[in-house]
């Protein structure tokens, strides 16, 4: 009987666009459903849909949760963690190209909050003044988020995205729709009907996406099996940071926000990859609990075309990305890394560009594609942070120096830039992704 009613609720809708021209939002929404299938990577597509969502119901602002399983006292419980947070308010305030910074954190899936109601009973709740909630609500809202913030919530509408088979995926609220003239008003029942739709889609190319990011996880977990380093969050952690670091570089050389989109997409999905090479390492050298020899080392330093290697098929843009990352993030800038000018497609690897001793020549400057000259950064970054059997990890300040010390010789120094620009992006990332 529910399904009838909102299908009835979105023919009239349907039809109100066509006869009145009106509510030209549904339309919007027919056209974005072909594009969201499109976006490959998890953050992205939550990001995009809740920039979305929040589109199709003019909310000013708004937040969209993932469900996640965490363990409490030995016990694992699921819960809602933020994952984006947008509200164009407060963003306005911000520099050009810069990002809002937000806090992590996450709420139970019960009744107490809003969110966690939603995610609970799988039910969308309007509210139309969040300060005069009705007695007898089992849910509550909580002012203090907008005392720290200065921005006073009064609408809010939040509904879940519920997984085919039923399970809850996440719950997107928002917040504070506005009518024309910019005044905040409640959201409406025509709201609610353009949303069950919206979140339809909005579940269905989720539900895709994490099929792949966990497909992508799976293959890095063979990885892990052979290098403990190469862990699920230390590969989410690199991607995230490539990312940030390109949108720096974009918004310099004034790349269109859809290009950006497009092209940071296939770059975090290739740079999750960047390692899959290790796969062919010996375990006598990956799993030494000590410094290589030097010619341990120089076994080491094949996994990038080993990886390189895997990609031989390139049937994508992703895979061209992930074969020039796996190649390349050893590369130095002042032409010093490695594997340098070989063919990872011939047996032997044999120099494609050779010195006088017949060595590859190794690539420099511009000579190393863009995707590897961020990667090599992401990486080094994360590494320099963690802890590994020959070291303890280094505190922020010695990270940081080391960075601008490596400007120049081992890192392109417009991508140091772009890294420090990017800053407090990646330090959310670090906390998005702990080390487990």
């Amino acid at each position: 009987m529910r399904a009838m009613v909102v299908n009835a609720g979105i023919v009239h809708l349907v039809l109100e666009v066509f006869v009145t021209g009106k509510n030209t939002d549904f339309r919007s929404i027919l056209q974005l459903d072909s594009e969201l299938t499109k976006i490959q990577d998890v953050d992205i597509l939550l990001e995009r849909i809740l920039l979305e969502a929040r589109k199709v119901v003019h909310a000013d602002a708004g937040s969209i949760y993932e469900k996640v399983t965490v363990e409490e006292k030995g016990i694992r419980i699921d819960k809602l963690a933020i994952k984006f947070a947008q509200n164009d308010t407060t963003d306005a305030d911000l520099p050009p190209g810069q990002k809002p910074v937000m806090s992590f954190f996450s709420v139970p899936i019960n009744e107490k909050t809003i969110s966690g109601y939603v995610g609970l009973t799988k039910k969308p709740v309007n509210v139309p003044d969040m300060y005069h909630i009705p007695e007898g609500t089992p849910y509550s809202f909580n002012p203090s988020f907008d005392k720290l913030s200065g921005y006073t919530t009064i609408s809010s509408l939040t509904f879940p995205l519920i997984a085919a088979k039923g399970d809850i995926l996440g719950v997107i609220q928002m917040l504070n729709a506005k009518d024309e003239g910019g005044n905040t008003i409640p959201f409406t029942s025509d709201d609610e009907l353009l949303i069950v739709h919206f979140a339809s889609t909005a579940t269905t190319v989720l539900e895709q996406a994490l099929d792949k990011q966990e497909m992508l996880l799976r293959m890095n977990k063979m990885a892990e099996m052979r290098d403990p380093k190469e862990t699920g969050t230390h590969v989410k952690r690199v991607a995230g940071y490539t990312a940030e670091i390109y949108y720096r570089w974009a918004f310099r050389h004034n790349v269109s926000e859809k290009e950006r989109e497009r092209f940071c997409d296939n770059l975090k999905t290739a740079a999750m990859l960047h390692d899959l090479g290790k796969v062919a390492i010996s375990d006598v050298i990956l799993k030494k609990p000590a410094r290589f020899t030097s010619e341990e080392y120089e076994i080491m330093k094949t996994h990038t075309v080993e990886g390189a290697a895997i990609f031989s098929n390139i049937r994508s843009e992703t895979d061209k990305m992930a074969l020039d990352i796996a190649l390349t993030h050893h590369e130095n800038w002042d032409g010093t890394g490695y594997p340098g000018w070989v063919d990872p497609f011939k047996e032997g690897f044999p120099p494609i560009k050779a010195d006088a001793e017949g060595k590859a020549i190794p690539r420099k400057g511009e000579e190393i594609p863009l995707t590897g000259r961020i990667v090599a950064i992401a990486d080094v970054f994360d590494a320099l942070c963690s802890k590994r059997v020959y070291k303890e990890p280094w505190n922020e300040e010695q990270v940081l120096e080391e960075l601008k010390k490596m400007s120049g010789c081992k890192f392109d120094p417009e991508l140091v830039e772009c890294f420090f620009e990017a800053l407090p992006g990646i330090k959310q990332i670090q906390n998005m992704y702990p080390e487990q």
